[in-house]
């Protein structure tokens, strides 16, 4: 099936840095497209053409309306809407209206990401559960900061496991704050983003805003407050029990943490899996799980992503053929007994 569909301006963003844009109508999708002088031909199964048409009926009715896609915003659009039949890109750039305060304006890009916004204005506690760059924390600031301008909360709480990746530091100089803010950094990093500096500067100095390692948090409870756990596959069963149980009148809590990156000593569970396993199903608690079409950082991200995912399953899945075998080679059947008969039974023939 080919179908032609017209186009009108906007079509620079369309097909996006390199064409990245259109590849993923292309590639997702199978088709093939080619740009006319006042159209875009499709080609493809007739399914999948109509999918890609409406797409761009979209787009094109969304661009005459004034709204204008940001770097990077269409092409996350896009993979959602061709892998979920039942979203349209209409109603997805709708339905992720635009949050703005200071000097930042956000829009959530994924429907994961929307359904994470959504469950953190209607639930106390939530936990954002994925790989890296789906968004968890730089949403849960967000909401955060959002949430203290309108004096919803009084004072913001953000905490993550002192828990060296995979290295060790060795003595670091200076004071204990000094000590544990390289842990923290990419909490101030998103605060910093969103916020003048000298504000963030002055928050944290009125400890309207706290950064500070969960160790800290244990004999206190937190009032009034919107709490950040980051990192939280690097907490300890005993830590995540601990923090969960911080949460005092008129607060609300995210909890964000990758299960796939626990950078615990070998042997240690990560209180993040045993959360999910304990609280899955208690009511006032979500649970919002990301996957590699929220990433919204560089396209190869995503692609990473997928890359150890599969490796994964396929370390796995021979890890568990070996085991297998080894185990059959360790016990091996009984030989089945048979009758001696003649000669070797060591008797005489007869005669």
């Amino acid at each position: 099936m080919k179908v032609s569909v017209p186009i009108s301006r906007g079509i620079e963003s369309l097909f996006g840095t390199r064409d990245e844009n259109i590849r993923v109508l292309e590639e997702t999708l199978r088709l093939k497209t080619r740009l006319l002088n006042d159209s875009l031909e499709i080609e493809g199964d007739n399914d999948n053409v109509a999918r890609a048409a409406q797409i761009l009926e979209d787009y094109f009715a969304l661009i005459k309306e004034g709204h204008s896609f940001n770097n990077g915003d269409l092409n996350s659009y896009l993979r959602v809407v061709t892998g979920d039949s039942e979203t349209t890109l209409r109603r997805l750039v709708e339905s992720g209206r635009q949050r703005s305060f200071g000097k930042k304006a956000l829009a959530p890009k994924t429907v994961n990401q929307r359904r994470y916004v959504e469950a953190i204005e209607r639930n106390d506690m939530v936990f954002g559960i994925g790989p890296a760059g789906t968004g968890k924390t730089y949403l849960a600031v967000f909401m955060a900061i959002s949430a203290l301008l309108a004096k919803k909360v009084t004072r913001i709480v953000l905490t993550r496991p002192a828990v060296e990746a995979g290295e060790r530091l060795g003595f670091l100089p200076g004071t204990l704050q000094e000590k544990v803010d390289p842990y923290l950094r990419p909490l101030y990093d998103a605060l910093f983003d969103m916020l003048d500096n000298e504000r963030v500067e002055k928050l944290i100095e009125r400890n309207v805003i706290e950064v500070a390692p969960i160790a800290f948090m244990r004999g206190r409870t937190l009032n009034d407050a919107f709490i950040i756990l980051d990192e939280a596959q690097n907490s300890t069963p005993e830590q995540m029990k601990m923090i969960l149980t911080r949460m005092g009148f008129n607060s609300k809590m995210v909890v964000t943490g990758d299960a796939t990156q626990v950078d615990l000593p070998t042997g240690k569970r990560s209180g993040l899996i045993d959360a999910i396993e304990i609280l899955r199903g208690v009511e006032g608690i979500s649970f919002i799980t990301f996957d590699d079409k929220d990433v919204v950082r560089h396209s190869l991200v995503a692609r990473i992503v997928r890359a150890y995912e599969r490796y994964t399953e396929a370390t796995t899945g021979r890890q568990l053929t070996l085991k297998l075998t080894d185990e059959a080679a360790e016990n091996p059947p009984p030989t089945e007994s048979r009758p001696e008969t003649g000669s070797e039974a060591g008797t005489l023939p007869i005669a």
